[in-house]
């Protein structure tokens, strides 16, 4: 394989500084790193960055297919923090706009 052969694969994927500083501004406590914001807030930032990567290449349908389980997974995570607190819901949609 050659060195330039997976520069795609770095370019799709958000930087480790860029994922450092969305769990810094989404987390609840000090050592957070799982909670459903953040989980919420990194699909959000993968999801735009593969959106932007499918209006250039339209036939991408494997990445169209990773889109959209992203899509469910942060649906259901969005769902959860709407059934078990709903101030914490309403602050991770304010915070990124993802409700109109």
């Amino acid at each position: 394989m050659a060195a330039g052969a997976l520069d795609w694969l770095v370019e799709m994927s958000i930087t480790a500084e860029a994922k450092s500083g969305i769990i810094s501004s989404h987390r609840v406590h000090e050592k957070d790193t799982g909670s459903p914001e953040v989980q919420i807030a990194l699909l959000t930032a993968r999801i735009q960055d593969l959106t932007e990567h499918l209006k250039s290449n339209v036939k991408d349908h494997a990445a169209r297919r990773g889109l959209l389980m992203m899509v469910g997974r942060r649906t259901k995570l969005l769902r959860y923090l709407t059934q078990t607190d709903r101030t914490r819901y309403k602050s991770i949609i304010n915070s990124l706009g993802l409700r109109k």
